[in-house]
């Protein structure tokens, strides 16, 4: 049987800013009990502090954690369940560092770098705590990807390959594991208002261009970070109990693939 939010134990990868701290706040707002997963310590410290200014009292927590290594997400997935107690939800929300950008402007030498950093971090952290929670005989993996694995863009061959790997191996995970309760979902976006990930964009004049024209598209308004962590919130409650291995976009009517 599926925890209530009240009762669960939840770690967020990238809860520092965006929709990663978002959701955070609005699972501690829920009675969940938050670690927050992060590179910077500093970062993290500030991020805890923030969510207890909005969630006095609030039961929250940093573990620092460099995802790209396996080693670390593993060692990491251990200090969270110490901390917790359980991990019932991961939320991972990382992304890129680099804006879009056209393929023949990239050197091929930073080709699998920039696809590694990307999937690297969700992928390592979705393996990390599937262990436990086969033992515990459940739990709830959301991770935020992007809509350009599913609509090729000029500017995003990188982005949406990484972005369909990380669909493709959360995908065939959720059926793998939909036999020891485990069920896992993904967030697709488009554009995220006011987040890192848009401040990113907008540094380019070549992404900012491209985006405004996606914008103009999005005819019930450009999600937010709120509307993502609203629908993650769903996810990992006894409300969406049947629903795994969806890929679920969240952009406003921009597109419907």
């Amino acid at each position: 049987m599926e925890k209530p939010l009240s009762e669960c134990g939840v770690a967020i990868l990238g809860g520092t800013a965006g929709v990663g701290f978002e959701a955070a706040a609005q699972f501690a707002e829920a009675g969940s009990r938050v670690v927050i997963l992060g590179r910077d310590d500093a970062r993290g410290a500030a991020a805890c502090a923030r969510l207890l200014a909005r969630v006095p009292g609030a039961s929250v927590s940093f573990v620092r954690v460099d995802a790209a290594d396996a080693d670390d997400a593993v060692r990491a997935e251990a200090d969270v369940r110490a901390t917790l107690g359980a991990i019932d939800v991961l939320m991972c929300t990382t992304g890129p560092s680099h804006a879009p950008q056209l393929l023949h402007e990239i050197p091929i030498v930073e080709i699998m770098p920039r696809i590694d950093e990307i999937a690297r971090p969700p992928l390592h952290m979705m393996t990390a705590v599937l262990p436990a929670m086969r033992a515990a005989g459940g739990g709830t993996i959301i991770t935020v990807a992007s809509d350009a694995a599913k609509v090729a863009t000029p500017g995003e061959t990188l982005v949406g390959a990484a972005m369909g790997c990380i669909i493709q191996f959360a995908r065939a995970a959720a059926l793998e594991e939909k036999r020891c309760g485990i069920r896992i979902n993904l967030l697709t976006p488009s554009l995220i208002a006011d987040t890192p990930g848009a401040a990113l964009i907008d540094s380019s004049p070549f992404a900012a261009k491209l985006f405004q024209k996606a914008a103009s598209q999005a005819h019930l308004g450009v999600a937010d970070a709120g509307d993502l962590a609203a629908m993650a919130l769903f996810l990992a409650s006894p409300a969406a109990r049947r629903i795994t291995g969806q890929a679920i976009s969240i952009n406003g009517g921009i597109s419907v693939a």
